[in-house]
């Protein structure tokens, strides 16, 4: 039995009201976890320019390897979220259960291929032999300790269609001050080096995803013990892996784009690291509201308040709009102060600086595009974004670089500019469909 009100029900009231008090919570918990990024970025500079390189490398290449459990967590939002509204709540102990499950599996995979094939990823994106190094010493601790990244993530997707934002924020903004002190305890105290950066990561995620579990059980009234149960697995997976690809290409892609700036050297490869980072500041509130979104229309999916879905989904533009309105001049004016605040190198800042300023073009496409595809995903519908995301992020990318970069050498502006003008285009096209799926749900209420 579930306890009396384990859940907010988004069926009901106000969607803007909703949309914020999921937002907000969800948007300074992802503040503080990409604060705690950026932390790590500040004193792997303090240990030298190459640790800083070495960490912004394997970070790309950790990512590339936990795609799986990036799909998991809004997975199991959709899952969880969709059987609340259809009130069957033991099918919902099945489903967290599964995703558990499916989560500890995914993990063992990462442990797996991530010692087989990490190592080359790094020798791929960097041929200095020190960088390299120092790369490897920071991802293998966290490969190695995968496992409560997985865990930490179902309990946040879970408590995030539960209506709970603010318990996975806590443990972020937590984690955040004890990163403050763990880092230079376990870097220079301890003499551990970049290591130090990444056990000083696991400790904190260990100690999350035992927090955030402890809350989950609270919520339900009971333990979902993981387990894998055939046809709850695979409709799991059916949500899960399309996102998980979709992230999968994100980070090829990203991957990718790193190799073209890395043939303008190492320090335009930590600069265009380090503007990502400032990037995913100013995305935050977004991505706050594309995870209330998700929440709020997943139910709304399972109670058939299809009407409803389409409301969620226009305001999420609507205030995705506002958020770009105040992000925009942040990134053009203030751009080479806070690519400073990292480091000192002339050319760190100045591809820095060049990759926040062209990309503010492109900004309202990336947070209406989230709003598209977390509406996509929670209407049973993730495919798309898939298939979208690979002629986004590679195909085109791919094609159009090789012949502005390696072809005709042109400058990496170049580079940042065509990314930002094929992220208009899809922004287009994704909007276009995800208003006739919406229509066509519309019609079948009627």
């Amino acid at each position: 039995m579930l306890p009396s009100k384990p859940h907010q029900d988004f069926t009901i009231g106000s969607i803007y009201q909703h949309l914020i008090r999921l937002a907000i919570p969800a948007s300074m918990g992802m503040f503080f976890n990409t604060l705690y990024n950026l932390t790590d970025n500040w004193f792997a500079g303090k240990v030298s320019d190459d640790a800083l390189v070495g960490l912004s490398i394997s970070s790309v290449v950790f990512y590339l390897f936990i795609g799986l459990l990036a799909g998991l967590q809004n997975g199991t939002s959709v899952m969880v979220s969709t059987e609340l509204g259809l009130k069957q709540p033991k099918q919902l102990k099945n489903i967290i259960r599964n995703c558990l499950g499916l989560g500890i599996s995914f993990s063992i995979m990462i442990i797996v291929f991530g010692l087989l094939f990490a190592r080359d990823a790094i020798d791929w994106l960097s041929s200095g032999e020190i960088i390299t190094a120092l790369a490897w010493d920071y991802i293998q601790v966290l490969i190695l300790g995968n496992v409560a990244f997985s865990l930490s993530i179902v309990a946040a997707g879970a408590l995030m269609a539960l209506g709970d934002t603010k318990s996975n924020r806590n443990a972020l903004v937590v984690g955040f001050f004890a990163n403050l002190a763990l880092n230079p305890l376990l870097t220079f105290g301890l003499n551990m080096g970049v290591a130090g950066l990444a056990w000083a990561t696991l400790i904190i995620k260990l100690a999350s995803a035992l927090y955030l579990l402890i809350i989950l059980c609270k919520k339900l009234g009971y333990t979902p013990f993981p387990c894998l149960n055939k046809n709850a697995s695979l409709a799991i997976l059916r949500q899960v892996l399309p996102a998980s690809f979709n992230f999968f290409i994100m980070i090829i892609g990203s991957l990718m784009i790193t190799a073209f700036v890395s043939r303008f050297g190492d320090y335009a490869v930590a600069g265009y690291s380090v503007g990502l980072r400032v990037e995913q500041v100013l995305l935050l509130p977004a991505l706050g509201l594309n995870a209330a979104v998700l929440a709020i229309s997943g139910q709304n999916y399972g109670a058939k308040n299809y009407r409803r879905i389409a409301e969620t989904y226009r305001k999420g533009l609507i205030l995705s709009f506002s958020i770009s309105l105040v992000c925009i001049p942040i990134m053009i004016f203030l751009s080479p102060y806070l690519m400073g605040f990292f480091s000192q190198h002339e050319s760190i800042i100045s591809v820095g600086t060049s990759y926040l300023r062209i990309d503010a073009l492109a900004f309202f496409c990336y947070v209406s595009l989230f709003i598209s595809v977390a509406t996509l995903q929670s209407i049973k519908q993730p495919d798309f974004p898939v298939i979208m995301g690979f002629f986004r992020q590679l195909i085109l990318p791919f094609i159009v670089n090789f012949f502005l970069i390696i072809q005709f050498g042109y400058s990496i502006e170049w580079l940042f500019g065509s990314v930002a003008i094929i992220v208009f285009f899809s922004m287009i096209i994704t909007l276009v469909y995800t208003r006739a799926k919406l229509k066509k749900l519309a019609y079948i209420e009627e």
